[in-house]
């Protein structure tokens, strides 16, 4: 066997895939639930301007999670925990792009420092330090499928209450103002429910990568429509079909999930890319 035929094999496994497809069934329906959460909420991500905020976000999560992987508890309540802060932080100190950009440059630093300082703590098994950077396809069980659904609900039905004057808020928040909408209220329960939606990702993408399922997907939507129906139905489209076909590509080899949520994402970003350029200069002589 070449090397090149031994990287491809450990890239692309599907010896005995029926049977490990049993280990990730938590996991396949954790993806869709963190896909629609991911999609939905990354469209107010694109329209806010906020891709900066979800990576410092991301941060503070990973030392979340880091701290409860030393201490023996629920990860994904200390991931959880960690997003809260920084959501809070960031939305009560940063409520100007300038001064939120700034909090954010100092919050990650810290939250990644406090992170590499809980696992360098952790004497536990390597793979669940490296899992909470990169992913893991099989680390959902019960207790923690139980947190991910009951907080995925919760994002759900926040968005659903705010949806609509949430959309004004973002797409004119003077106007909106004038009109009564109470702007900074929705901007800060918004960081809020972006602290959730990051924490319930950093458990199946990792820290490093959450972009990929909060940013990418809206953002390649964003390139071929401007509905604000069919944004988000292919914002969740594009999301779930990453996370769903990056766990079932990763299921029977050796590699992280990440590399390959990433590739599909950044793939359909690709094509949407291109559509919506050939699309503009279709509509350019008229």
């Amino acid at each position: 066997m070449t090397a090149a035929e031994g990287i491809w094999q450990q890239i692309f496994a599907f010896d005995h895939y029926g049977e490990l497809l049993a280990l990730v069934r938590n996991s396949l329906v954790a993806g869709v639930a963190l896909g629609l959460v991911g999609g939905l909420v990354g469209v107010f991500v694109i329209m806010r301007d906020l891709p900066f905020a979800v990576h410092g976000i991301s941060e503070l999560s990973f030392a979340g999670a880091s701290a409860a992987l030393l201490l023996g508890v629920n990860i994904v309540a200390g991931s959880i925990v960690g997003s809260l802060v920084a959501a809070g932080a960031i939305g009560l100190l940063g409520a100007r792009a300038r001064d939120r950009n700034s909090v954010i440059g100092v919050i990650m630093p810290f939250g990644l420092g406090l992170g590499v300082l809980f696992l360098a703590l952790y004497k536990g098994r390597a793979a669940n330090k490296f899992g909470l950077l990169t992913g893991q396809i099989v680390a959902v069980d019960t207790p923690q499928m139980s947190w991910l659904l009951g907080t995925s609900a919760v994002v759900l039905v926040a968005l659903a209450v705010m949806w609509r004057p949430l959309v004004f808020a973002s797409a004119d928040p003077e106007v909106a103002e004038a009109r009564g909408v109470p702007v900074r209220g929705l901007s800060f329960a918004f960081m809020v429910v972006l602290g959730l939606a990051v924490a319930l990702s950093v458990q199946i993408v990792g820290a490093l990568l959450v972009l990929t399922l909060v940013v990418t997907p809206a953002a390649a939507a964003a390139r071929v429509t401007a509905s604000p129906v069919l944004l988000p139905v292919l914002s969740v489209v594009f999301a779930v079909a990453s996370i769903e076909g990056g766990i079932l590509l990763a299921l029977g080899s050796s590699i992280p999930i990440s590399p390959y949520v990433t590739t599909i994402s950044f793939g359909i970003y690709l094509v949407c890319r291109r559509v919506g350029g050939y699309r503009t200069r279709v509509a350019a002589p008229r």
